[in-house]
């Protein structure tokens, strides 16, 4: 997916956003030069002749493995000169194929966009590649001495030029990809261990409770605009309604609805907006916190009137009880809010989720109910497990992802948990 903020933006000052034509014909006119994130091109890409490597391939994968760029067709690379291309010639899905062919491991994110200036008359192509945390990536080519034998190098981006990486370069950038894998999980459990201390240390009677990240792969950097207030409650507003809309008929009111009394004065935090009813006394415990980088967090009580008073009875005991419907409504406000904030914030890469039940006493068994007869009656499957702990799962959603992405990502997270007690998650 195309980035919100790339070399030409800092040139010029704007603020994130998608590219346009009178941007690049701006850089272009001030002989922006090249430099590891931009790659000025005369001529569109042509397919390899003489040469071991495809060059569009091996372009785009030492970006990737730098910091992410731009390869902007129609440009002269030594006086900037815009001269355009010839649109009818552009061949994406040629490119595309040379990428995949030759780029390990696959690239998913390189997006292709025609600019074409106000007029009509000049046109250029830009190929947008972010920052991999895959790198490093290896480009495939035939080997000079003999054609059927196949090699691989792994290029970078120094400066204005693609270089080849050495051994020890590679092994460090192994190790870097590594890293920001174990760094970035890191990140889920200390936002997890934080929202459960926070809402348990304000909990009367123990209880189950749902607690969910949503993290960017690329979250962004402290330097960009903050959220408002104004735009988190918007956007919280945006989220109720448009799964008010997408399950017109679910039985239990989900998270939203519940925090539709504080949604209107989302109260600061530390680098982000947070909106809870822990304190109210009254209700179902909701915290959701709308971070300024893009991460999502939300934790609800699952055990608030599971059961109705009459049929308390029936609870095993020791346990806790949680209620699947309102599990379900949870992991699809959860989706729902992430997405919103996420393309509020212009994030520009895919969000990884991660769900969880947890109790506050950490010991006790959790008993799910289930709803019949469109949620007329509550009852305890005999036949449902009720496990002390539930690993998390987890499940990833786009920001560009319409509604059909959004429901499949919400409703991985609640098949995932709901199976760990021996249920179907359909109805």
């Amino acid at each position: 997916m195309a980035r919100s903020w790339t070399r030409l933006h800092e040139h010029l000052g704007a603020a994130p956003g998608p590219l346009d034509f009178g941007m690049i014909q701006q850089a272009a006119a001030d002989t922006l030069e090249e430099s590891d994130d931009l790659d000025w091109k005369e001529q569109l890409p042509q397919p390899p002749r003489d040469g071991r490597w495809n060059e569009l391939a091996k372009d785009v994968a030492a970006m990737a493995n730098t910091r992410g760029g731009l390869l902007i067709f129609g440009v002269r690379d030594k006086t900037c000169d815009l001269v355009g291309i010839d649109t009818e010639q552009i061949n994406v899905q040629q490119y595309s194929q040379w990428i995949r062919n030759h780029v390990q491991p696959y690239l998913p994110d390189v997006t292709f966009t025609t600019l074409t200036s106000p007029d009509g008359t000049t046109s250029v192509l830009v190929i947008d590649i972010p920052a991999s945390p895959m790198a490093p990536h290896h480009v495939y080519g035939t080997a000079q001495k003999d054609k059927e034998q196949q090699a691989a190098v792994v290029p970078y981006r120094d400066k204005d030029h693609t270089a080849w990486m050495a051994e020890h370069q590679i092994e460090r950038a192994y190790r870097d990809r590594f890293t920001r894998t174990e760094r970035a999980e890191e990140e889920v459990q200390r936002l997890l261990d934080h929202t459960r201390e926070t809402v348990f240390t304000q909990q009367a009677e123990s209880s189950a409770w749902f607690f969910a990240v949503a993290h960017p792969e690329r979250p962004l950097p402290r330097t960009a605009p903050r959220l408002t207030r104004e735009e988190a409650r918007y956007l919280l507003h945006t989220a109720r309604t448009r799964t008010r809309t997408q399950t017109p008929h679910r039985s239990a009111v989900g998270p939203l609805a519940g925090l539709q009394i504080v949604t209107d004065n989302p109260r600061p935090g530390l680098r982000r907006w947070v909106v809870q009813t822990l304190t109210l006394g009254t209700g179902r415990e909701i915290h959701a916190e709308l971070h300024h980088d893009g991460t999502t967090v939300l934790a609800a009580n699952l055990s608030w009137k599971a059961l109705r008073p009459d049929a308390m009875a029936e609870a095993p005991e020791g346990s806790l009880l949680l209620h699947q419907d309102f599990t379900e409504a949870c992991c699809q406000d959860f989706a729902a809010v992430a997405l919103e904030l996420a393309r509020r914030t212009r994030v520009d890469s895919a969000l990884h989720l991660t769900a969880v039940i947890a109790s506050s006493t950490g010991s006790a068994p959790l008993a799910p109910v289930v709803s019949e007869h469109g949620g007329a009656f509550m009852s305890m499957p005999a036949y449902a497990r009720r496990p002390h702990r539930i690993q998390p799962v987890t499940s990833t959603l786009s920001p560009h992802g319409g509604d059909t992405a959004l429901h499949e990502a919400a409703q991985e997270l609640f098949t995932d948990l709901t199976t760990q007690f021996g249920l179907s998650p359909q109805p």
